[in-house]
């Protein structure tokens, strides 16, 4: 069995586009969707019906997702996420609303291999940026494997035997390879459509839970065309520089 595992696309249909083509010549079985589908970018709409059309086999709300579909406020946004999850909203249709309002909370179980949610598996809000974020939120997790976003930074941290280990992939390589057969790994795969980490280039991941090993990889798109998309929807221009500087 091969997932796919997608995060915080956040409105960018060029970077899933691009993911897409990517993971398919690599070749995957099922879609893994971690929230965030919305947000920042000019493309809800399309980026929801991409995804909702792929018929995810498992699949969790995030925080914008929340906002956006109008269940919570936007009090904890900062500016430019407030003014892009407000046009976002006013954006979306009818069809797309309902739907991401119906989307869970996380965590979720999988299987018996992997868990997955959108900020931690305690607090889908929390962001996971530290060791001992990654070692509270080992506690809460049974599975192997827990996938998560949120931070939109890739990172794959392992408790074993009381150590731990916190692996950055390189920046410079297109892919990863981290063995989970160990057990006790948290992995974000990083940010389809918004990177945080200086690296402008889409971030995903693909599980192959027969052989426990977790591919990290990144993929070049057409940035350029995201930025125009969001300057053309009146957005705050920060939400489209930001994206060639993968802040």
């Amino acid at each position: 069995m091969r997932y796919l595992i997608l995060s915080d696309v956040h409105g960018n249909l060029e970077a899933l586009h691009a993911v897409l083509a990517h993971a398919n010549d690599a070749g995957w079985d099922h879609l893994l969707v971690l929230g965030d589908l919305i947000g920042y970018g000019a493309d809800p709409n399309a980026v929801v019906v991409t995804i909702r059309d792929i018929a995810p086999r498992a699949i969790v709300r995030g925080n914008h997702d929340k906002v956006g579909a109008g269940l919570e406020p936007a009090a904890g946004f900062n500016p430019s996420a407030r003014a892009a999850i407000t046009w976002t909203r006013h954006s979306l249709t009818p069809e797309v609303m309902d739907w991401l309002s119906a989307l869970p909370m996380g965590p979720l179980t999988v299987d018996d291999v992997c868990v997955i949610c959108h900020g931690a598996p305690f607090d889908e809000d929390e962001y996971l940026e530290d060791n001992r974020d990654f070692r509270r939120a080992s506690t809460h997790v049974t599975a192997p494997v827990c996938f998560f976003g949120h931070t939109h930074v890739p990172v794959a941290w392992q408790g074993a035997n009381g150590q731990t280990r916190l692996l950055w992939p390189s920046r410079e390589a297109e892919a990863q390879v981290v063995d989970v057969r160990t057990g006790g790994w948290l992995i974000n795969p990083g940010a389809v459509g918004q990177p945080r980490d200086g690296d402008a280039r889409a971030s995903y991941a693909i599980f192959d839970a027969a052989r426990g090993e977790v591919t990290l990889a990144r993929v070049p798109y057409d940035v350029q065309t995201a930025q125009e998309k969001i300057r053309r929807a009146g957005l705050p221009e920060r939400l489209a520089l930001r994206l060639a500087l993968g802040q």
